[in-house]
Parts: C-alpha cells; structure tokens; sequence
C-alpha cells in the first residue's frame, strides 16, 4: 500500500478506496554467504547493546535498537533478499515523505514485536527514492508502500497502521490466526500486546461452530483472536462473561469496551459482527486511517470538525448518539487545527477557512454530502442525524465560496480558463439545450487561436 498525504484524504474525500500496491518478485541468485554476513552484524549490534547497562539504554536507544532489526535493502541485496527468504515484509520509503517518517518508527516496533513471538518474517526497507530503479522494478509507485513477499511472490498490505496492526496482519499471513490461551498467567501476558481482540470459549477446538469461528479469524485482517477452553481465563479476557457454554466477544479499548457475539455461527455473520462493532463510538481522523474508516460498513458518516476543548465538550452527547443510531452512522472527530486533514473536506461544503465548528456528512454509497447549517449543538447536532437516519435531510449541493460579485439568487456564472475574473452571466431563464448551445460556442477556439497538430 502507497500513501501520500494529501492523496490519501482526497481520496477518501471521493470516496475512491485505496489500497497498498503491489510489488511483483524478481528472481535472482542466492548469496548464502552474505545471508550470514547480515545474520551476523544483526547479532554483533545486538549484543552489543545488550551488553551496555541498563540505565544507558535511552528511550531513543530502543527506538534505535529496533530500527536495526529491520534490512536495509541496496540494489546489490533486494533481488537476493526477497527471493531467498520465505517471508519478507519491505517498507519502501523516501526520506523527504513526511508518512514514511510517521510509519517508520512503528514499522520497526513491529519488528521488535515479531521477533519476540519468534516470527519468521524478515522486515526490511528501502530508500526508493536512493535506489530507484530497484524500486520500479518493485513497482514502488509512492511512499510509503508495503507489501509482503511470500517465497518471492509479492501480496498486498491491507492492514493498519499501528504496530500491533502490523504484527497482526503479518501473523495471520505468515502464521496462525489464532492465539491458544491456555493459563491465567498466558492470559495477562496477552492483555499486555493486545487491546483490540476477539476472544473465543470453546471447550474442544472441533465442531461447526468453532471451524466458523477459525474461518473468520483467517478473513479478518484487523484484529487478533484468542481462542481458550479455560472459564477463568475467558473471564480474565472477557469479564462480563456470563455463560459457561461456546461464547465468541469482542473487545475494544474505548468507551464501548466488551460486546458479546448473539448471532449465529456463520463465517459472514461473524465478520459482519465485527464489521459493525470494530470502531470506537467517535473515530478521531487521521492522515493515516483513511482507508480504514472508508472500510466501515456504515457508510453514512457524520463528521465532526472542531478543535479539541469543544470536542470535549461534545464528546459524551455525540457517543450517547452513536450509541443511539449504531449501524445507521458512524461519527468521526476531525481536528479542525489540522487544515491538511480537515481543509480538503470543508472545501467541498464551499468553506475556505477553518476557524469555526462544523458538523457534515457523506453518505459513500449514494455519493452525496449534508450540512449542519444552523449552530452545532448537542441538540441540532441530534436532529441533523435523525434526518440522516430517516433520509429527510436534503443534500446539500454548494462546493465553492458565494461570488463577491453575486447578489442575486439563484445566479449561474461561468469562468473561462484564463479569464477567472471576468465571469460570464448565464439568463436563469435559458433552458438546458439553450444553455448547453451557448456554453459550447463560448468554448469554441476563437479566430488566430492555436489548433491541434493532430
């Protein structure tokens, strides 16, 4: 997967999905000598800081420590590192992109964290803009990219972005989708990695219902599951357990932290289970989980653009409403401080300074977009999404500012390339094939005009 800042949110604002690029395997010889020589260094550095006393060891030390876990790949390495390892995940960045430096330190966390569940996985990086025409021939179109090499042959990232995320996602494709927890004492070492998981009671890993659960566990590529047979244990995962039989719950870190499973067994149910549960009331925006709130499958979103103190201030009616109207819309903070992340959406309400709150919506499957025009509060904000809910709230239409020029509604102008400031006044009276006539002269290339040589 590719990100670039301002590409990312646009494209989430058209509500196009983006997804990670793929980079196709090469093949190349194997240079097993210089496989120990790097298997080497690694080892030499680590031991190394292994040896300094512990109060030496600074937080950008570990920080440090990590990032020399992850290969840097050359041109001399990449074809040979790739095609001779069963599992690589590659990290291809520029120095100068902005998101390659955000994923970066959490790439290499991810690296510390599989290497000490023992994980296969090679991670490495290249600098794709030091080495690029190694990075075309990865196809490495932007940055940063990840993807997965698997005996050589490439597969899209479509994880998130977090470290747990990342060693999620490389542990369901590389190894088990599951997590046996068997102790209480497995149990709290568990709670201590993960956050967001789905846990399982079953008291023999067999039958129906627990092949779906595996199923699912293997579609998913978000959140981790934890199967047990103990009751103490699925107590210690799940306190609000109430039952002794075959139980399946989710488990978040936010307001709304343990919802048990009453659906039916079945692979899809239990996806769309988790679909409809996996966020938080209020998901707070990011340059990098665009694509993951896109994914939800509620696709009417109300949003919410405002700087922190008045969010706060809105914070528990807007939960109490996401609880009130869950799986009809999903509610997202946008920190209107941020003009990079909040700028690109308020433009298309016609809005050209961020400096008041704003409360909109995108419904992504229709393609449309609504307004909240009188002042947001807890009460109008309530009202605004009953409509939305209830399909009475009109669409709201406007994309740029109101003319200076314009004093009269409703005024059709046209502004020709290169003539901005000398719009044209349309009649509201022409009909559309009239209007569509003088349009099109209007285009037309006047007289002495340059033509195509083709």
């Amino acid at each position: 997967m590719s990100m670039n800042p301002k590409l990312s949110v646009s494209t989430f604002i058209l509500l196009l999905l983006l997804t990670f690029l793929l980079i196709p395997s090469h093949s190349s010889s194997s240079d097993e000598e210089s496989d120990d020589d790097l298997e080497q260094l690694l080892a030499v550095d680590e031991q190394s800081q292994e040896d300094r006393p512990q109060h030496q060891q600074s937080e950008a030390e570990t920080v440090s420590k990590a990032q020399r876990i992850v290969l840097e790949l050359t041109g001399d390495n990449a074809k040979r590192v790739v095609d001779g390892n069963e599992f690589v995940l590659v990290l291809g960045y520029a120095p100068w992109c902005a998101r390659s430096a955000d994923l970066m330190p959490r790439f290499s966390e991810a690296a510390t964290g599989l290497k000490e569940i023992g994980s296969s996985v090679l991670m490495a990086k290249i600098d794709g803009d030091r080495y690029g025409k190694v990075a075309s021939e990865l196809e490495i179109k932007g940055f940063p990219t990840l993807l997965l090499f698997v005996n050589g042959t490439s597969q899209p990232y479509s994880g998130g972005f977090s470290a747990e995320d990342i060693v999620i996602w490389v542990q369901k494709k590389t190894g088990s989708a599951i997590i046996t927890v068997n102790t209480l004492d497995e149990a709290q070492i568990f709670l201590n990695k993960y956050h967001t998981f789905v846990v399982g009671l079953f008291h023999k890993f067999e039958g129906s219902e627990y092949n779906e659960f595996v199923k699912a566990a293997k579609s998913d590529n978000e959140i981790q599951f934890v199967e047990t047979s103990d009751n103490d244990v699925a107590k210690l995962l799940f306190p609000h357990l109430k039952t002794n039989t075959v139980f399946i719950g989710l488990v978040k870190p936010e307001a709304e932290k343990y919802t048990a499973y009453d659906g039916p067994y079945k692979m899809e149910k239990l996806l769309e289970f988790l679909g409809n549960n996996k966020f938080p009331l209020i998901t707070r925006l990011t340059e990098s989980n665009t694509v993951w709130v896109y994914s939800s499958p509620v696709k009417l979103q109300v949003m919410l653009f405002s700087k922190a103190d008045v969010f706060q201030n809105l914070a528990q009616s807007l939960e109490d409403l996401a609880r009130k109207f869950k799986s009809k819309l999903m509610f997202i903070y946008v920190d209107i401080t941020n003009e990079n992340l909040a700028m690109p959406f308020l433009t298309l309400f016609g809005i050209d300074h961020a400096n008041k709150t704003v409360v909109a919506a995108f419904d992504n499957n229709l393609n449309s977009k609504y307004l909240l025009e009188s002042d947001p509060s807890p009460s109008s904000i309530e009202d605004f999404c009953s409509g939305l809910a209830d399909g009475t709230v009109s669409r709201y239409y406007r994309s740029e500012p109101v003319p200076d020029n314009v004093d009269d509604f409703p005024t059709i102008l046209l502004y020709k390339s290169g003539e901005k400031e000398k719009p044209l006044k349309l009649s509201t009276k022409l009909s559309a094939k009239d209007m569509a006539v003088f349009i099109n002269e209007e285009l037309k290339p006047k007289e002495g005009s340059a033509r195509d040589e083709l």
